[in-house]
């Protein structure tokens, strides 16, 4: 329903008598305020700027830190004299919103980087906190020092701050390539961002190749570039198709595992030590999770975990059994543990117009040479500004030296000296006030000559200005020379910028069966009528009695193995597969089978057995349908199965057999027995089939069943006894026909009473 609503135009206290009540549609005026929420938190909070690669509260703190004179040479300040003046001054938020991000990008297990230097508790790759801002400290570091240098150069564009009582930088010059050297993250209204961390001397040599080569081919820069490199090391485990593909669209994913080694122990045992864990994960957690798999007994080749880290990080891993191959070990855990992770790339960043999108690892690089041509041009242009200025004034002072003596006579005599002196001298403002200025210590000839020597370098540095204005080339030049100090400064020579990160191009991944980390136990499996499932520890006997809820009953019991894949197979055609391990465990009646599976509500279970490898399954449709299919095609993913057998809306799936003979039997609804060989089914991996037993309208098929020939069939009968057919070529045709009636007393279904 559609409302409408008058709404103020200004808030209450801003509205004159004059001004109007204006009417919006209350679905109009959510969208507009919606989309005012969304668009400040996408560029005011959530994605960092492609040029700096920093986000607002990021840019805000760093500057008041360069405010507070916070320079990597000068003494720490305590935290919160930090945080205060940033939110007083630039970001008026909450003070822990501050202090967390302050003291990311201290950390150096988070940053790759780091842009703070902290003096204290700032917590640790454990996961434990900070210590409150009132007891540690910090100040900027060398790098935090690059993104703001020649900020005062009128190199960037500054805002008015929230309280309209100062200014704050719309954005940093940024001198060094922070986007892709420290990464970022972030989730916004609609949109996220998620960029790892980079090597900066790879992204440095990268830089200069676009510089020298403008429209390079991704091949070429991932040539200079590596991959992702974090600061907790760890070893990345994807091919160069997959880093070329994510990196060309700006999207995609890279696994990393942890860095581990074989140590050798005395009498041929030995031991695994852990001593890099992937980007962003926390070792306490780490090993709490793979504590509690080995009590769950899911970690089959582990036999025990201690933690024996100090400022490093070192766990170690014990076997179960020397014999245990440490690859196989490993290869599990990184299967079901946080020792691999996959690390997200999605390269959406604001551009230079603030707006939001997806960038490929070209395009980002391109935005940074982009922006540092244009710092290093208003770099230029003010510097130019400054020597123009600057040579004003020593002309004004040649022509003082010239006419001093009755410069000295004006000033003495006249009522307004400095109006007198532009008139009478030709002078400007700015010329007369400096002469005004100028104490008698300066009108010694050697000051004289110092004024003649500013002026002939000022004026060389003007012409060598003027020209790198003209000379694109030669701007690009110095860009690059610039990227070669930050490369000697911080490239794979030096502790902080060496490659943490090994990159393995074709890793060898061993296939390891889900079914080998699970702890082999026998279970038996009861499936109720109102299907309702358990597993009980054990194989218990299939006669003995078992408790049900009330009006409920047995439908299926067999023995199976936790390490079995336990198959159902539904009147929809439909294979389901559940991990024996996974199955509720016998206590109390179980759990629906549809909590499990997504079997929908007018679907039954027709068959539920444990999985067995190269097994033959027959199965059929009540339509008189059907083929034979390798159980290892039956296997499902997910929960919603995998649809194997064809079925049209009047009919449904009817029997799922094992092929244990070489004779079916097939037998409908008219009583009518058809029986032919094996070999006369295809065997196919999904499909509707080809026709078991032919039909006349309102007749289908009621049963069927798989049996060896030279045994014969044996029915119980009515009367209790039991009747054997050794002779059974009255029933015997080719397949499709329409078969023989049955002797009488025989029940159906056949499977109920036949004995093979």
């Amino acid at each position: 329903m559609s409302m409408k609503f008058s709404l103020l135009s200004k808030p209450p206290q801003e509205l004159s008598q004059a001004e109007a009540i204006s009417d919006a549609w209350l679905a109009d005026a959510l969208s507009e305020r919606y989309l005012a929420y969304a668009l400040s938190t996408i560029m005011g909070r959530s994605l960092p700027d492609v040029r700096d690669g920093l986000k607002p509260v990021h840019r805000r703190l760093l500057f008041a830190m360069r405010q507070l004179k916070l320079s990597p040479d000068r003494a720490f300040k305590k935290s919160a004299r930090v945080v205060g003046d940033v939110m007083g001054k630039f970001h008026p938020h909450g003070d822990a919103a501050i202090y967390d991000a302050m003291v990311r990008l201290a950390r150096d297990f988070t940053v790759r980087y780091p842009l703070v230097e902290g003096h204290g508790n700032f917590g640790n790759v454990d996961g434990d906190n900070a210590a409150a801002m009132r007891y540690t400290e910090a100040r900027l570091t060398e790098v935090a020092q690059l993104l703001m240098e020649e900020i005062d150069d009128d190199t960037i564009d500054f805002r008015t701050t929230y309280d309209g009582e100062g200014e704050e930088p719309v954005v940093f010059p940024a001198a060094f390539p922070n986007l892709l050297a420290n990464g970022s993250q972030g989730i916004a209204v609609g949109m996220a961002t998620s960029i790892p961390p980079h090597n900066v001397d790879e992204l440095c040599e990268a830089l200069q190749y676009l510089i020298k080569n403008r429209e390079a081919r991704i091949e070429n820069l991932l040539d200079k570039i590596a991959g992702p490199d974090f600061p907790t090391g760890g070893i990345l485990v994807e091919s160069p198709e997959t880093l070329k593909d994510a990196y060309r669209s700006g999207k995609g994913s890279f696994r990393v595992r942890a860095r581990w080694n074989v140590e050798r122990l005395k009498n041929g045992t030995w031991q695994v030590a852990i001593t890099e864990i992937p980007y962003q994960v926390q070792k306490s957690r780490l090993i709490e999770r793979i504590a509690e798999l080995l009590h769950a007994r899911k970690l089959a080749f582990l036999g025990d975990i201690r933690d024996e880290s100090a400022n490093d990080v070192r766990v170690v891993l014990e076997p179960k059994s020397r014999n245990v191959d440490p690859d196989v070990l490993m290869e599990s855990l990184f299967k079901q543990t946080e020792l691999q992770v996959r690390v997200l790339l999605n390269l959406n960043v604001l551009d230079k117009d603030n707006v939001p999108r997806v960038m490929g690892m070209p395009e980002a690089l391109k935005a940074f040479l982009h922006h540092r041509h244009e710092v290093l041009i208003r770099k230029t242009k003010h510097r130019l500004n400054n020597i123009a200025h600057r040579l004003e004034i020593l002309l004004g002072y040649q022509i003082a030296f010239l006419n001093i003596d009755q410069m000295i006579l004006l000033i003495q005599e006249e009522n307004e000296p400095k109006a007198e002196l532009i008139r009478t001298f030709q002078l400007t403002e700015g010329q007369s006030e400096a002469i005004m200025n100028m104490r008698l210590r300066s009108l010694q000839k050697l000051e004289e000559i110092k004024l003649k020597k500013e002026h002939e370098q000022l004026s060389a540095e003007r012409d060598n200005l003027i020209d790198l204005l003209s000379n694109e080339k030669r701007r690009w030049q110095i860009i690059g020379e610039q990227l070669s100090q930050i490369r000697r400064k911080f490239g794979k020579s030096t502790e902080i910028g060496r490659r943490r990160t090994d990159i393995i191009s074709s890793p060898n991944i061993l296939a390891i069966p889900s079914e080998a980390m699970v702890e082999r136990e026998p279970i038996t499996v009861i499936c109720s009528e109102k299907f309702w499932i358990r597993a009980l520890r054990g194989y218990i006997d299939l006669d003995q009695e078992i408790k049900y809820k009330e009006g409920d009953g047995e439908r299926f019991r067999f023995h199976a193995e936790t390490t079995d894949k336990i198959l159902l197979f539904a009147t929809d055609g439909r294979f389901y597969t559940i991990c024996g391990d996974k199955l509720p465990s016998g206590r109390g009646h179980g759990e629906p089978i549809r909590l499990i599976i997504d079997l929908a509500n007018d679907d039954d279970i027709v068959a539920i057995f444990p999985h067995r490898s190269g097994e033959k399954l027959l199965v059929a449709s009540n339509d008189g349908r059907g083929f034979i299919v390798s159980s290892n095609e039956v296997l499902a993913q997910t929960r919603a199965g995998k649809q194997v057998l064809g079925i049209d809306e009047d009919s449904k799936a009817l029997a799922c057999i094992p092929v244990t003979g070489d004779t079916v039997a097939v037998i409908g609804t008219n009583r009518k027995m058809l029986i032919f060989d094996v070999n006369d089914l295809p065997e196919m991996s999904r499909g509707k089939g080809v026709i078991l037993q032919n039909y006349k309208s309102g007749d289908s098929m009621a049963d069927l069943m798989v049996f060896k020939s030279q045994e014969g069939l044996s029915w119980l009968i009515t009367s209790g006894c039991l009747h054997h057919e050794d002779n059974l070529a009255t029933w015997r045709g080719k397949r499709a026909a329409a078969g023989k009636l049955l002797p009488s007393g025989l029940p159906l279904p056949i499977r109920s009473s036949c004995l093979d």
